[in-house]
C-alpha cells in the first residue's frame, strides 16, 4: 500500500505533508491527466513507508491510502505511479 495525492492538491501544493514525511518521498511536479497538465504533489510509491503522517496534514484532504481513494479520483492512482516512471 502507498498513499496517493488526488485532485484537491492540483494547483494548491500546500507542502505541510512534505514537512512531516520521514523519508522525503513527496515531490512536486507536472503530469498529463486526460489531456491537461496538472501541477501538484506526488508520493513516490517505491519510497513511501505507509506511515500515514502526511494524510492528516493535508489542509485540502487530498491524500488517501491507495485502497481508500474516492471513486471519482481513482485515476490519480496510476497518474501518481506513472509520474515516477519517467
Amino acid at each position: 500500500m502507498a498513499y496517493i495525492i488526488t485532485e484537491p492538491c492540483v494547483g494548491v501544493k500546500d507542502k505541510a505533508c512534505v514537512a512531516v514525511c520521514p523519508v522525503d518521498c513527496i515531490h512536486e511536479g507536472n503530469a498529463d491527466l486526460d489531456g491537461a497538465s496538472v501541477d501538484m504533489l506526488f508520493i513516490n510509491p517505491d519510497e513511501c513507508i505507509d506511515c500515514g503522517l502526511c494524510e492528516p496534514e493535508c489542509p485540502v484532504t487530498a491524500i488517501f491510502a491507495d485502497s481508500d481513494v474516492p471513486k471519482q479520483w481513482e485515476k490519480f492512482i496510476p497518474l501518481n505511479a506513472n509520474f515516477f516512471k519517467k
